[in-house]
């Protein structure tokens, strides 16, 4: 079937419309999240100035918000004075009312408290909304000094920080905008771990061609239990299946006792006679750190479990492939 140029052309143009209008959404939704804060900040700070309120009373609205609002995140006691500050921080800069309001409230909170003055504040507001920094980026380049790096450079090369509001693309996929809009968390880990397990699966067959994928939530059962393993593949090199169990967040001793599991019901009920032993791997990711482990049936020995890994893909190849991936993709912080 010949493709029409001109209509690809209309169906490109409308799928970009819907990815503007979702971006336009979280925009609106973050600056009415900024404002409200802002508004907070600023009424605790003058009930607080005029001795009115103390710490009890800002403790009694945690209490009453729990209360008359179950479910409502982000307005625990410690959010509530980062309101206080954030407002009495910026309420005499004017010139950067705008920007604190068009950058995610996690990428405010990273500024606030790592900045030493209203230069350096206003630097990084700066930079992040020029370059779209995701609030990892803004981080590493808060801790590697950035803005002592450059401000110290003679300024004829320092390089311009100029504000264009048509330009900006930060990055809205923040935690505090899910709770207010009451998206519940768990569907945002059930599509971060969707888009983690089709990139892995797409990584291992990239990776090596001896990957051969037999299927991904692959049904085993245990007894009278069923369990579903996250990826299955068959590595022609090694003649072995390879198990691949994803888990969001640090890891845990116990993952590995789930993996061995699977790993001992896919060599007694899936392994074919003529196959090696099942090999497992297990991914424990997250924004801020990546684990990959290899296990190997009890049998084999230290040369044939180095003879195995020369053929699988490296645990620090696959770190940086994690990486990348989180770097591309904005996703959230999702507390475990």
């Amino acid at each position: 079937m010949n493709k029409d140029p001109i209509l690809h052309d209309q169906l490109v143009e409308l799928a970009q419309r819907i990815v503007a209008a979702k971006q336009n959404a979280l925009q609106s939704a973050n600056t009415v999240l900024l404002d409200l804060y802002w508004q907070i900040g600023e009424y605790i700070s003058h009930k607080v100035a005029d001795a009115e309120w103390t710490e009890d009373s800002i403790k009694r609205l945690v209490l009453h918000l729990a209360q008359t609002q179950p479910g409502l995140r982000g307005f625990t006691f410690s959010n509530l004075f980062r309101m206080q500050k954030f407002y009495e921080t910026y309420k005499e800069h004017k010139k950067v009312a705008i920007l604190i309001k068009l950058l995610p409230w996690s990428h405010n909170l990273i500024i606030l408290s790592r900045s030493k003055n209203a230069e350096e504040r206003e630097f990084y507001l700066r930079m992040a909304l020029q370059e779209g920094w995701s609030s990892r980026e803004l981080e590493r380049q808060v801790e590697s000094n950035l803005f002592e790096r450059v401000v110290l450079l003679p300024r004829k090369i320092v390089p311009m920080m100029l504000y264009n509001p048509p330009g900006i693309t930060a990055p809205l996929s923040d935690a505090y905008i899910l709770e207010f809009l009451g998206i519940p968390i768990q569907r945002v880990k059930t599509n971060i771990r969707r888009a983690l397990i089709n990139k892995l699966k797409s990584l291992l067959i990239e990776l090596c061609s001896d990957f051969c994928f037999i299927g991904s939530e692959f049904p085993l059962q245990i007894s009278e239990w069923d369990f579903l393993l996250d990826l299955l593949f068959f590595h022609r090199g090694l003649n072995a299946l390879i198990a691949i169990e994803l888990k969001l967040g640090e890891f845990e001793a116990s993952h590995l006792g789930e993996l061995s599991f699977y790993l001992e019901t896919l060599d007694s009920s899936i392994k074919k006679t003529h196959e090696q032993p099942s090999i497992g791997l297990l991914v424990c990711t997250n924004k801020k750190s990546n684990l990959i482990k290899y296990t190997f049936n009890k049998s084999f020995t230290p040369e044939h479990i180095a003879a195995c890994k020369a053929l699988l893909p490296s645990k620090a190849m696959l770190q940086v492939k994690l990486q990348e991936f989180y770097e591309e993709n904005n996703f959230l912080e999702v507390e475990e």
